[in-house]
């Protein structure tokens, strides 16, 4: 069948071929760090019934154990991650870890048990005040205000404006309102694919990720995101590559939009969604079985 490499698409650029060999030198060093929605699950408009493509969990129960460990690492509660991914009791998924709220939560599928400290007050506070704010932006008119916002276990809570009329429009309008909002509270915003995200400083993707690669001691990391919050994750793993440790860079790209196309030009392979992400696994699970 040839050498491992070539049962994977080759990334286009030379730090990321060079993460790939040294990623399948030692598979079983190697950490595969995943976000959620937009790269195992499809964007819907309703966060609530997204569900993670239906190859994702074979994929990953063929992978993980060939690993140190394959890491989920999203905004959402962990334990929404865990329920939308469909990866409770699933046989092979031991080396499964989800961080939840940028790594405020951890679950692992070989306790079931997830630990987090207690939430920030001041996203309490900002979230009572939400409604007001969005009833006041006129966007969403005929439709109930409550259904733009998910609150996310008390961690963060964020502004859906896919919804609207204008999903841009009101996106853009609402920046300056949500960042004052934050202020007031000792939180910061971050943007994404038609979502604002009010949540405390110092959390994200990037943190979370470099925190858990050198926790386990990993020798190698690939990550894959689809949107803006995805890249303080990418930034991580350059950080990383600096140091020495190999990393590829994956984007999910099934949607146009700001952040795909960002992640796209520092990506070093780019993937077709959901479906090029579960075929990535599924090849990276055949090339570390045939490695060395």
């Amino acid at each position: 069948m040839g050498s491992p490499e070539n049962l994977l698409a080759q990334p286009m650029t030379e730090a990321g071929r060079a993460g790939l060999a040294g990623f399948l030198a030692r598979p079983a060093d190697a950490v595969v760090a995943l976000d959620f929605d937009g790269t195992l699950a499809g964007i819907v408009p309703d966060p609530e019934q997204a569900r993670a493509h239906p190859g994702v969990v074979q994929a990953l129960t063929r992978l993980a154990p060939l690993l140190r460990a394959v890491v989920v690492i999203t905004g959402r509660p962990a334990e929404t991650a865990v329920r939308l991914g469909g990866f409770t009791a699933v046989d092979g998924l031991d080396r499964l870890v989800v961080l939840g709220h940028y790594g405020a939560e951890r679950w692992e599928a070989a306790t079931g048990r997830i630990e987090a400290p207690a939430p920030p007050p001041g996203v309490a506070a900002a979230t009572a005040e939400l409604p007001g704010l969005l009833e006041r932006s006129g966007a969403w008119q005929d439709r109930p205000v409550d259904a733009a916002i998910e609150t996310k276990g008390g961690r963060a809570v964020a502004v859906h404006t896919r919804r609207t009329a204008d999903p841009q429009g009101t996106f853009e309008a609402l920046r300056a309102p949500l960042a004052a909002l934050a202020e007031r509270h000792g939180l910061i915003v971050e943007p994404g694919r038609f979502v604002l995200e009010l949540r405390p400083p110092g959390v994200d993707k990037g943190v979370a990720l470099t925190s858990y690669v050198r926790e386990v001691d990993a020798g190698a990391v690939l990550y894959a995101g689809d949107d803006l919050g995805d890249l303080a994750a990418y930034a991580a793993v350059d950080a990383l590559r600096a140091e020495g440790l190999p990393g590829v860079l994956v984007c999910s790209s099934a949607t146009v939009g700001e952040g795909a196309e960002e992640l796209a030009d520092r990506a070093d392979l780019v993937v077709p969604g959901p479906a090029g992400v579960v075929e990535l696994l599924t090849a990276l699970a055949e090339a570390a079985m045939q490695a060395p």
